[in-house]
Parts: structure tokens; C-alpha cells; sequence
């Protein structure tokens, strides 16, 4: 690749599987070197290749190289992506990354191995309602907009508890942790942000007595690295490793 360590490399992919190896290979390498720099292993980091957009002879490749967990922002999209995908041995672990609207709860629920963007009480137990139909447990994140922008979705820190509280009473879901998504902002203030939910998980753990959330879902192209020093174990990768795509 052309771009400089660090950077990102927005060319969307022109020739296959080589490029797509070369592209997670770099990912991989920057994900092991923040995690080291945080006193911790790369083992301890998920990446998730985020494949909005992309072709699926592309995810494919991605997945051959060693890809195996992949998000999904649209349940349209996730659901002809599964199906696109479904003679690919051995199969991807899927991830639904975007906003989830609850006529779609039923389209995502049970086929994803996690759910990063529950962002009200009513959501997670419509969630929880069709993982009990399904006879199993639906692993979630709820979604915490730690930087307070009008434009994105998600609880205030301030609404967090309150919102955990009320689903951990449902046997049928799972609360693993939390995600956010920071502000398009200079590296600091990202950081700002990691640093607020990292902060806010260990505020809940100490107020909800049994309570983990051992999982942190931040940090995507532009920002993953700061997000590892900062503590996260689950990064949402898509530019990185599939170029720029339109929205």
C-alpha cells in the first residue's frame, strides 16, 4: 500500500484478495502496536470489518484472509450479505453495528452473534422479547453518545444506569458492555471521548453490584488506535480495510 503507516488509505479495493490481505495485515499490525502500548496483548482487541456497502465477493476475501467477524449498519444489507455468504466455511461471526429501529428487531435478532446499538430501554426488550420466542439470548452493547452531539443516537452517560437496570431484569439478553462513537474531531478529543465511556463502565460497575460489561465497543478507521490506549476490546473497522464507499 501506498499510505504511510498510521494513515488510512481510502482508494476502494481494485484487485481482490491480495489487497484485502495487505489492508488487514496493516490493520492487525496498528491494532498490536497501540495494544502494546497500553500494557496490553492484540489478542485482547476484536476487529470487526465493517462491510456497508461492499461487494461480497470483497467480504469474502476479507474473510479468507482472516476476517471473522463482520458488522453490518443496514438489516437489509445484513441479511443479503448472510445469505451471500452463506458457503463460506468457516462462517463469519456477525456484528449489527448501526442504528436498529424495532420493525427491525426481528431481522437482526438471533442472527448476530452481538448487537452494538441499544439505545433505550424499549429497544432492548424488544430485543430480549424475540430472543425469548427464539429460546435464546441475545448478547448486546447499549450505545452511550458520551459526546452529547444532536446528530448521534444513543443514551447520555446520565441515562445509562437507569437503562441497565431496567434490562438486566431480562433473562433473554445479555448487556456485555458499551459503545460510542466519537465526534469527527482531532485525535485529543476523540481520545476525550474513549476516556468518557471507559470512565463511565467503571462508574457502573461500581453502582450495579454483579454487573461486567467487560466489553468496550470504540474506535473505528480514523481513531481505533487511541481508542485501544484507552481501553477498548472491540474496534469497527470499514475504511480502513475496504476504501471510502458511498453512503
Amino acid at each position: 500500500m501506498n499510505a504511510s503507516a498510521g494513515s488510512i488509505d481510502e482508494r476502494p479495493v481494485s484487485d481482490g484478495r491480495d489487497e484485502i490481505a495487505s489492508r488487514l495485515a496493516s490493520v492487525r499490525e496498528r491494532i498490536g502496536g497501540a495494544a502494546r502500548r497500553a500494557g496490553r496483548e492484540p489478542e485482547d482487541v476484536v476487529l470487526v470489518a465493517v462491510c456497508k456497502g461492499v461487494d461480497p465477493g470483497l467480504v469474502a476475501a476479507a474473510v479468507s484472509s482472516g476476517a471473522m467477524d463482520l458488522g453490518e449498519n443496514r438489516a437489509q444489507e445484513l441479511t443479503a450479505k448472510m445469505a451471500a455468504l452463506a458457503a463460506v466455511s468457516p462462517g463469519p461471526r456477525w456484528h449489527f453495528v448501526g442504528s436498529l429501529q424495532r420493525n427491525k428487531v426481528r431481522a437482526v435478532t438471533g442472527r448476530v452473534a452481538l448487537i452494538h446499538s441499544v439505545g433505550s430501554t424499549a429497544l432492548g426488550r424488544a430485543i430480549a422479547a424475540r430472543a425469548a420466542g427464539l429460546k435464546l439470548v441475545q448478547d448486546v452493547l447499549l450505545e452511550v453518545n458520551v459526546s452529547g452531539e444532536t446528530s448521534k443516537h444513543g443514551l447520555s452517560p446520565a441515562e445509562t444506569q437507569g437503562v441497565l437496570e431496567a434490562l438486566s431484569s431480562e433473562p433473554a439478553l445479555q448487556v456485555r458492555g458499551l459503545m460510542t462513537i466519537a465526534p469527527p474531531a482531532p485525535p485529543a478529543e476523540a481520545r476525550a471521548a474513549f476516556r468518557g465511556l471507559r470512565d463511565l463502565r467503571d462508574r457502573l460497575r461500581e453502582t450495579s453490584p454483579g454487573v461486567s460489561l467487560d466489553d468496550l465497543s470504540m474506535g473505528m478507521s480514523s481513531d481505533f488506535e487511541e481508542a485501544i490506549e484507552e481501553g477498548s476490546t472491540i474496534v469497527r473497522i470499514g475504511t480502513a480495510m475496504f476504501g471510502a464507499r458511498k453512503r
